[in-house]
């Protein structure tokens, strides 16, 4: 996308479409429900007026909605700041910007958003040439060693999900390794400076060149740190080797073994659900899955193959259910009865509750997020689907955070009280969000009952 000012863009048509009406209910209607529950006289699953802004700024990019030019010409100057926060930590930032070019519609952006964003932009290109050039290196290094991996999320989601890869704000490098290569992988990113950060399961955390001054007015930027995550694969796992369904891609001038194009799709929709049983789902992640299912919308084999390696699986049925009937609350509908019969209908009524009631508060809710997750995690649950902790653990940790940034060695006095500052302060909101959002569980966990009484 060139550089260009908003007068380019004003002999367009402006005309759009209103977003202010709701979106279709999808498959589940839920007038009865609602009716039987009561929860439409309580207030419950009622969207603030910024939310119903991100909401609408979501629904953009359905296929059959634009902008709504007007409700973003009378923003103000600190709707506005509220509006690209939350478009910067929901990683909508830069695709927002590319929707409107693509509509004709920049015009409607103030100039010193529009200036703002397209330096964002222009800092993201170089950003992503840089972490593309870690991970050709890293690979070349993993091929030489003759290591068994793939590379997960991130660059292999082009073009299914992800237009241009320099539209999207990638944290980190993700690479699925055999677990009999783990260990040589890890003394090649340890020789490359990278350090062993965490390890959290199957997940092996590496970071190199930690700053701990970053802002968000830096979330762009090109700056020297780097995060890679290694995602191991047992030999003795129930499930098929994904490893050994991979296949080659010729990308940014090397081969690079991405999964299969079930593999792929069915991994980021469970990255997706993992998103919506967390406290702050990222709203990219569910525009991504999106773009992805209406790529193969028409593709019956596609589908077919899909589910039959879902299989059985509960976790996987219930969980790309729970993120296509929500996806389908805000966009209206768009996947195929050939996934939904398997999926989104096999949901129980209570999940479909949680999402008509909770689903869209929690995708529109602004950094750190809800604790109104803990709600679906019951019913799902209670449908077989165990939860990645207990509930009252996630109510109240027993313990400190982790370490935002570790220490080096020959720091100076500056760095490290710059280390003490933002982890004291990572500390203190962590437990303000605890404590209001815990009070706010408690509200809602009693409403919750209510209505899962009158349902029944």
């Amino acid at each position: 996308m060139a550089r260009a000012s908003r007068s380019q863009f004003v002999s367009f048509n402006k005309a759009a479409v209103d977003l202010s009406k709701p979106a279709s209910k999808g498959l589940f209607s839920t007038s009865s429900v609602w009716e039987k529950t009561g929860a439409n006289q309580a207030g419950s699953g009622i969207l603030s007026p910024q939310q119903e802004l991100f909401r609408a700024v979501l629904r953009s990019f359905s296929d059959v909605a634009v902008v709504d030019v007007d409700r973003l010409a009378h923003l103000r100057g600190q709707e506005w700041q509220r509006l690209l926060y939350w478009l910067d930590i929901s990683g909508l930032a830069l695709y927002f910007l590319d929707r409107l070019t693509q509509l004709g519609l920049a015009y409607v952006l103030p100039q010193s958003v529009f200036d703002r964003l397209q330096e964002n932009f222009r800092d993201n290109i170089l950003r992503t040439r840089s972490m593309i050039e870690e991970s050709i290196a890293i690979q070349h290094d993993f091929q030489k060693a003759g290591l068994s991996y793939a590379v997960m999320k991130g660059l292999s989601l082009t073009p299914d999900s992800v237009p241009r890869p320099e539209l999207r704000h990638q944290l980190d490098l993700d690479y699925l390794v055999a677990e009999t290569s783990a260990p040589e992988a890890r003394q090649i990113l340890e020789r490359r400076g990278y350090r062993l950060y965490a390890i959290s399961e199957k997940t092996w955390e590496f970071k190199i060149h930690e700053i701990p001054h970053v802002s968000m007015k830096d979330l762009y930027k090109n700056l020297p740190y780097r995060a890679v995550e290694l995602h191991l694969e047992s030999a003795t796992q129930k499930q098929a080797s994904r490893l050994k369904r991979v296949v080659f891609r010729d990308m940014f001038g090397m081969t690079m073994p991405v999964f299969s194009p079930v593999d792929l799709f069915l991994g980021q929709a469970m990255h997706a659900f993992k998103d919506v049983c967390s406290a702050f789902s990222r709203a990219a992640h569910l525009l991504e899955l999106y773009r992805h299912v209406l790529t193969h919308r028409y593709d019956v084999e596609f589908w077919s193959e899909l589910r039959n390696r879902a299989g059985d699986d509960q976790k996987v049925c219930l969980g790309i259910g729970v993120v296509s009937c929500l996806l389908a609350s805000i966009m209206g509908e768009f996947a195929p009865e050939a996934l939904n019969v398997w999926t989104a209908e096999q949901l129980p009524a209570s999940i479909h509750l949680w999402i008509e009631l909770y689903g869209q508060r929690t995708v529109f809710s602004n950094n750190p997020g809800t604790k109104l997750y803990l709600l679906l995690q019951e019913e799902l649950e209670a449908a077989g689907v165990p939860g990645r902790r207990p509930i009252k653990k996630s109510l109240w940790p027993s313990r400190l955070p982790p370490l935002v940034v570790r220490a080096v060695a020959g720091e100076t006095v500056s760095t490290k009280i710059a280390r003490y500052r933002l982890q004291l302060r990572f500390i203190l909101s962590r437990m303000r969000f605890h404590l209001v959002e815990g009070l706010r569980y408690a509200v809602e966990s009693y409403r919750w009952r209510k209505y899962l009484d009158r349902l029944s």
